[in-house]
């Protein structure tokens, strides 16, 4: 049986911008107060309950302490699933029914950082307590405890992710497949977008599934506000693998673009069972770009030359006008002998969301207006799909990481980033 793609939503309200107080735990804490929605998850409720208790006072820090251990008291923590330098991730389920199950991630508390929180924690609560949608993980509650840890309490998503899916050849799987995980990933960002929010670091094994066959997008350590298009970002963010060339030529204004990169890059790896766009270095990784979707330049990519990082073909070390002017894009013939499994429309999809230039590279908006979700084979319904496994284990290896960061085997670095407490947006 099949199904349509989901409609969009009504677009929400932006996130608010307040800035979260000093403490270490009162300013995680805090961060949930900062929605201005009518309606918030109980996670938010909770802990914002928590952060407006806290005064500095002994009565007040008293009373912010019993709402926490409430909180805390609502769960119960159970095996050790996976250990990472950046957290540690537990089973666990509401007290009250065991049937309900959780994720716990622990945070560990490091005095490297400002107030011993890594960012990535603080971000990661900010936005998942701002974002609620069914292809985005869910924030249950955050609590903290007595060694200074902060603990998020995690949707329970024990099916692995979509990176583990292509990797397992046991595992079967058509273009209707493809096409209903791709559709769930758009829509998560283009909630994502109309709320504000870049992602940053989509990859496959950031994609997590549910029980009920629900691929949701997760790890927001690296995500970031760009409600205000004149304020400066690191181009130094998104895994190399799925980074966009903007980002190598050292962009600093950008927008939802370059999700939507990722996004192809994605898409690509569904269709192949592969990585696609792999390289050891970032100057390699523009080389394997260039060679995908041909050299940019003034007239392919208007305003290219003006970005930090670019050089004019002809002024490439080892390189001359003519040598880098044979790379081209790949030839149609190319794409449809790859990717035969996307059809026609999808593979228009493909090229649309993996274009040069991020002005003309396709929205999420208008990823899901695309041709390529209404015609057959239609998505496959959720409870149809293809699933592995993974199970609570997988849980705890897909969780403990940090943004940006790798499984031990290795498939691109760890990406370096500057994050301060004080630049939340």
């Amino acid at each position: 049986m099949a199904a349509s793609p989901a409609p969009l939503s009504p677009r929400p309200n932006p996130p608010g911008q307040r800035t979260a107080p000093n403490a270490a735990k009162s300013k995680a804490l805090a961060i949930l107060n900062s929605s201005n929605k009518a309606a918030r998850s109980p996670a938010a409720v909770a802990a914002a309950s928590i952060a407006t208790a806290t005064e500095d006072t002994e009565e007040g820090l008293d009373l912010a302490e019993q709402m926490n251990v409430k909180v805390r008291s609502q769960f119960v923590q159970g095996k050790k699933l996976g250990e990472g330098t950046y957290a540690n991730v537990y089973a666990g389920h509401y007290r009250d029914d065991p049937s309900a199950l959780v994720a716990i991630k622990k945070i560990k508390f490091n005095a490297e950082f400002k107030d011993g929180i890594a960012p990535d924690a603080i971000r990661e609560i900010k936005f998942l307590s701002e974002l609620s949608h069914p292809n985005i993980i869910k924030l249950h509650a955050v609590f903290s405890t007595k060694e200074q840890n902060l603990s998020l309490v995690l949707e329970h998503l024990p099916l692995g992710d979509v990176e583990g899916l292509w990797k397992n050849n046991k595992i079967p799987y058509g273009g209707a497949d493809i096409k209903a995980w791709a559709n769930m990933l758009c829509q998560a960002i283009w909630f994502c977008h109309e709320n504000f929010v870049l992602h940053r670091d989509i990859k496959g094994n950031n994609l997590l599934i549910a029980a009920d066959g629900t691929v949701k997008l997760a790890d927001f350590g690296l995500a970031r506000s760009f409600a205000d298009p004149g304020r400066h970002m690191t181009s130094n963010v998104i895994t190399r693998y799925y980074r966009p060339p903007e980002l190598f030529y050292g962009c600093y204004h950008y927008g939802g673009a370059v999700d939507m990169w990722s996004v192809g890059c994605v898409l690509a790896e569904l269709t192949l069972r592969r990585f696609f766009l792999v390289s050891e270095t970032d100057i390699g990784a523009l080389a394997v770009i260039c060679d995908h979707f041909g050299t940019p330049t003034e007239e392919t990519w208007p305003g290219v030359s003006s970005l930090r990082y670019y050089v004019a073909p002809e002024k490439q070390p080892g390189m001359t006008k003519n040598t880098m002017a044979a790379k081209r894009e790949k030839p149609m013939h190319w794409w449809r002998s790859q990717f035969a499994l996307l059809g026609e429309d999808g593979i228009d999809l493909l090229k649309g969301l993996l274009t040069m230039d991020p002005k003309q590279r396709l929205s999420a908006r208008a990823a899901l207006e695309h041709r390529y979700w209404t015609i057959n084979p239609k998505p496959t319904s959720k409870e149809n799909l293809p699933r592995e496994g993974g199970g609570e284990d997988k849980i705890g290896e897909d969780l403990k990481r940090k943004g940006g960061e790798t499984p031990a085997n290795g498939r691109a670095d760890k990406v370096a980033r500057k994050l301060d407490f004080g630049n939340m947006g």
